[in-house]
């Protein structure tokens, strides 16, 4: 039995009922499946004007999922590699800023749960949270927190 081919605003829509993209990422993804004559960009174009897809709330769902396990640079540049404008960059950057420290923190305790033994230790745990995209002074805090509460 013949499988049914789905237009591109369908096959778009699917996409964002999974998740949010950004214009960008669902792009290039239609691309790979549009016919000779189909316009990608006037779908995007349709699905912005109905406020189906939205830069604003990708960023916002990409923060929120990303949050939890990564470093402020980290998130920034994933949303600077689907180029979300620099106000939006802006306000999520001060929303970030906030809770860092407390973000590092939580990966260290998911990741190790004790504080290192020795400089060796310490160093390769700090170099985890690095490349998580946290920041040399959230990572500090975070080590802090966790030589108090050695001493504790």
């Amino acid at each position: 039995m013949a499988k049914l081919q789905l237009s591109l605003k369908g096959r778009a829509l699917r996409y964002l009922s999974m998740r949010e993209h950004s214009r960008l990422e669902l792009g290039r993804k239609l691309a790979r499946h549009a016919q000779e004559g189909e316009d990608v960009e006037a779908v995007l174009d349709a699905l912005e004007a109905a406020t189906l897809l939205s830069e604003a709330r990708f960023a916002e769902s990409l923060v929120h999922r990303r949050a939890a396990r990564f470093g402020n640079q980290r998130i920034l540049t994933e949303l600077q590699s689907h180029r979300i404008d620099d106000e939006s960059m802006a306000g999520i950057r001060e929303q970030l800023a906030g809770d860092e420290a407390a973000r590092a923190r939580a990966v260290w305790e998911r990741k190790y749960g004790q504080p290192p033994a020795d400089a060796a230790e310490r160093a390769r745990q700090m170099r985890f949270l690095q490349q998580r995209g946290f920041s040399h002074g959230a990572i500090k805090a975070a080590m802090r927190g966790a030589d108090v509460d050695d001493d504790a």
